[in-house]
Order: structure tokens, then sequence, then C-alpha cells
């Protein structure tokens, strides 16, 4: 009886460089390539592959700072495809969720996933086969920690990116002390920089000495949330699984400019297409908006043109989710504090005191509301099955010489099917 044993078993699975892994399974050219992958704008780096890494190109390094590098070392290059990111996300997790549907979605290349009802003797098998299947069927590869606690999970999973089966499990392990000494303390879940200092300047370099430090001086000269991470790391859960996401109470789209823009019709445009986009995702959610914020600025480094910041609220009498509505109402906020003369490199919207749909009339509900209601249906069909902006409205543009640069985009998107790669035959 004794190796059936069901103690609470986290797992936490980790795609690996995950934005690179997403651009290689579309090219198989790049596979045992250094590859790297730039944020918005084409700016800093924010995945690297292992042989990347290897040449000592560094995340969140910006990317005129190692052009050299990659160019001596024929790096290929990718600017940010988050719509094929999603996407994949997407497949890995319902993969996951084969195994148990109490999963938290932590990020979009993390999840954490109850393995409890797996016995103690088998969960390294168990670890192993979900990364096979998630390889499989995804073309993702994983790295997965196991343990008693999410923050022993986090701490089995950076142990897991460095061996070669890419899963390890402490589950069983009686003492774990010389594991955790070789975990620095910034490397621990939750320790941020601030954090860091204070555990530095106290003698606590490793999560070891963090652990075996006494409750009643965590209490004394930290916070709770100290209190927690040390538990943790003694194996005792003080952090829940949060497997039903709550409703966002707000909901932002803005973007940074691939180039400057002076005049107003550009802006109009830039703001219209976020109006949309913004709309689009509380309806996914059955959501509904009171209250819209648009904001514009100018960059705060180039003196010789002037900065300008501005954002301006209203509020609607009526909460809607309605893209015609949301769009009048941000482009009527931004005509108030549009300012000529001024290069603007980023603006945005915000939609917040979002509420539940009911999709119930009200008093002044009409049949022109209904009208619009199936509308909105249509278009978030025909965009879901075609492919987002496949139905726009004509002040969101269509040229869309602001949108983010893009210079190095692989132009995938696997929920477009006419973006999706052809083969040819002979």
């Amino acid at each position: 009886m004794s190796s059936i044993q069901h103690t609470k078993k986290i797992a936490l699975i980790d795609c690996n460089s995950f934005y690179v892994s997403c651009e290689r399974l579309f090219n198989p050219k790049i596979r045992k390539k250094p590859v790297v992958v730039l944020s918005n704008n084409d700016g800093c780096i924010i995945s690297r592959s292992n042989e990347a890494k290897a040449l000592g190109i560094k995340m969140g390094e910006p990317y005129f700072k190692e052009k050299e590098i990659i160019v001596k070392n024929d790096v290929q290059v990718f600017s940010s495809n988050y719509s094929l990111y999603g996407d994949i996300s997407r497949r890995v997790m319902r993969t996951l969720k084969r195994f148990n549907s109490d999963i938290e979605i932590y990020s979009i290349d993390e999840a954490f996933l109850d393995l409890s009802n797996f016995p103690d003797n088998e969960i390294e098998d168990v670890g192993r086969e979900i990364r096979s299947i998630v390889l499989k069927w995804t073309g993702i590869p994983t790295s997965i920690g196991i343990a008693k606690t999410k923050t022993l999970s986090k701490v089995a999973n950076h142990i897991a990116k460095k061996k070669q089966s890419g899963v390890v499990s402490l589950i069983g392990i009686e003492n774990i002390d010389p594991i955790l000494e070789k975990v620095e303390i910034n490397d621990v879940w939750g320790v941020g920089k601030q954090l860091t200092k204070f555990y530095h300047q106290n003698g606590i370099y490793n999560a070891k000495q963090l652990k075996n430090k006494s409750n009643t001086w965590i209490k004394k000269s930290s916070n709770v949330l100290s209190s927690r991470t040390a538990m943790e790391l003694r194996g005792i859960p003080c952090i829940d699984l949060e497997t039903t996401t709550s409703k966002r109470k707000s909901c932002v789209v803005s973007r940074s400019f691939g180039q400057r823009i002076e005049k107003y019709q550009e802006l109009k445009e830039a703001i219209a297409g976020y109006s949309l986009n913004a709309s689009e995702k509380i309806r996914s959610e059955s959501l509904v908006t009171k209250s819209i914020t648009v904001f514009v600025r100018t960059s705060p480094f180039q003196n010789r043109y002037g900065f300008y910041s501005n954002s301006k609220t209203i509020d609607l009498p009526i909460s809607t989710n309605n893209s015609i509505e949301i769009v009048k109402t941000a482009l009527h906020a931004l005509a108030s504090i549009f300012k000529n003369g001024y290069r603007y490199q980023k603006a945005g919207i915000m939609l917040s005191h979002l509420s539940e749909s009911t999709n119930n009339k009200n008093l002044f509900s009409t049949e022109k509301d209904e009208k619009i209601n199936s509308l909105m249906k249509s278009i978030d069909n025909t965009n879901y099955r075609y492919g987002r902006s496949t139905l726009s409205l004509a002040s969101a543009g269509v040229h869309k010489k602001w949108n983010s640069k893009k210079e190095y985009c692989s132009r995938i998107d696997t929920a477009d099917f006419y973006s999706l790669p052809t083969i040819k035959t002979h």
C-alpha cells in the first residue's frame, strides 16, 4: 500500500523558448540554428534558442546592441507574431487538460497541473508521458517540474530545463536541502529585486537558507508573502491552484507606432483599430463596458519636438460592447486631446468598469439594438473563421502605416486559413 500514496503533487509545465519553438514549427530549416524573437517594433530580444544563448545573446537586450553578434553568427531573427503564439498556446493548454481539468494557466507558456490522483511511484513516468504527448500533438518541447507545492515545482522546473529528460520530480525526496542550496534566492518564485536585496542584507543567498529561517524572524522582518514562500519550500502548500479565471475589470489595447504619427487621420485610424480589437475581446468574454479612456503620448526622448501626453475618459449612459458605439465614443475623446505639431509615439484605449453582459432588454432597448447585436455576432464569427480584421469599420483605415514595425515577421497565422504555409507538389 505504501507504494500507492496520494500526496499533493503539482506539476509546472513550461514551454521551452516558446516563441522560438512556435517559429520553428513551420520552418524546419531553423531547427538547429540560433534564433531570436523580438518585442513590439523589433525593439528587444524576448525569446532565444539554446544556440543563441550559447553565443552570449542576453534576454531583454535591445536588438541594436546585439546586432553585431547576430550578423556574425547568422542568427535567425523574427518579429513577434502574437496571433500565432496565442493559438499554439491554446493547443498546448487543451492537450494538458487531457490529464486533469484542474489546471491553472499561469502565462502564455506556463501552466500548473494537479497530478495528486497519480501514485507517487508513477509520477515521473506521468511527467514523461505529458511531455511526449505535448510534443507529439503540438510540436512544442517542454520542461516539467513536479513537487508538493507550486514554489517547489518552480524549483523542480528550473532544474528540469538543464536536464536532457526535461522532467524532474521532487516527490519522495526526504531531504531537499542539497537541491535548494544550489538555487539562488533571486531564482525563487515570487522573490523580486527588492526582496532579493533585503534577503542578501540578512545573509539569505539561496532557497535552503530561506526554508530553514525561523517563522518568527520571517513574520517579524518581512511580509506574509515571504512566510508563504518559506512554508512552500518546506513542502507545505500555501498557494492554491487558481483553476477558475476571474473576469477582468478592464481591457487595454495600446501600441507603440512603427513610425511617428503627426496627422490626426492616422491617429484616428489607430484608435479606431484598437477600439475594435478591445470590443471584440470583451464580447468574447461576455462583458460590457461603462467607461472608455483614450490616451496618447509622444516620445519622452525627442526633446526637439517637445513632450506631450494626455488622456480623456468618457462614461457611457448604458454599458455596451457594441464596436460602433465604442469607436464613436473613443474618437470623440481623441478629438478633445489631439494637438497639432507633435510627433506621437504611442496611443491606446482602455475599457473599464466591465460587467457581465446579460443580453437582456432594458427600458431603452429598441429593435435597432437587436439588429446591432446580431451584426456584432456576425462580424465576430467571420473574423474568427477568416482571420482578424476580415470585417472591419472604414474608420480603422486600410493601409495602416502607423502599424508596429515588423520587419522580420514570419507572417504565419494558424487562425487564418490564407496565412497558412503551402506545400508545393511536383
